[in-house]
């Protein structure tokens, strides 16, 4: 993952102080602190992989000695009962960092797997699947990793990676010809300016104003067809509001260049993960 080491374990350490608290009392009470076992991750469903290295991180902070083993790979997609990963050591440990575990597996593994099903309904079109910032607060690291997991690209991460000028930002300004000019008298020289459009006329004054993405929000087909006849490639131009596994396809099918969907990272289902000893 690109993540530093510091951040993870920073992420982890929060998660199991909101879960553990100050001891797992069930473990610690039933199980003999000389016992040690072996368990195993098994899909209960099929999946794609995401988050294997989340897991170890989680098992190791909880007690540095259990050994984590892999049995597959973060992209690699898994059949029903297919087994993921085995742990083995201090029974009462691996116990203890269970639901965390499965928590974040189940969420990665879950984006990753609905990523992987719009990826594949566009992909006969030369467009591509990118996220957004709609995430779980806390997570958004971890989710987009999760989408890159299931063959989508990632958007900006954050508000400092990209300049995006939305129907807010240019309410408050004259015309989007200065909203552009201003960024670029300002951001630093490598970093790209999209504009959201939702007129024809937009596209228009987005392109002339030199914007280096334009994004056509909410526009039918209609409107999105035009709006590729109207740049003819000299401006990359993004889908975004409303997009879902019925329409994509149709939506790809116009020429857009990229096609954002918040959905998938805001309400993915979780897949089915168990740890069984």
């Amino acid at each position: 993952m690109l993540i530093r080491n510091d951040l993870l374990d920073e992420h982890v350490k929060n998660w199991l102080k909101e879960d553990v608290g100050n001891f797992d009392l069930t473990s610690q009470i039933i199980v003999e602190p000389a016992v040690s076992s072996t368990f195993n991750l098994i899909a209960r469903e099929p999946t794609i992989i995401s988050g294997l290295d989340v897991a170890r991180a989680i098992f190791y902070q909880v007690d540095h000695e259990l050994e984590f083993k892999p049995l597959c790979s973060d992209k690699d997609q898994v059949k029903t009962g297919s087994k993921i990963a085995s742990i083995s050591g201090k029974a009462s440990a691996i116990l203890t960092a269970e639901r965390v575990v499965l928590n974040i597996l189940q969420r990665m593994c879950g984006i990753a797997t609905i990523t992987a099903k719009y990826v594949k309904e566009i992909s006969h079109t030369n467009a591509c699947l990118v996220d957004t910032r709609k995430t779980t607060p806390g997570l958004r690291l971890f989710e987009k990793y999760a989408f890159y997991c299931g063959g989508g690209k990632n958007h900006r991460f954050g508000l400092d990676s990209g300049v995006m000028l939305k129907d807010n930002h240019l309410a408050l300004v004259d015309n989007i010809s200065e909203a552009v000019r201003a960024v670029k008298n300002r951001a630093p020289i490598l970093t790209k300016i999209e504009v959201e459009c939702d007129k024809i006329s937009q596209v228009r004054a987005a392109m002339t104003a030199g914007a280096d993405l334009i994004m056509l929000d909410n526009m039918n087909l209609a409107e999105m067809e035009r709006a590729v006849k109207l740049v003819s490639g000299k401006v990359p131009l993004e889908c975004s509001g409303g997009v879902n596994l019925n329409n994509i396809r149709k939506k790809a099918e116009t020429g857009v260049n990229y096609i954002s969907v918040g959905a998938i990272t805001q309400s993915a289902r979780c897949i089915d993960i168990g740890l069984d000893a």
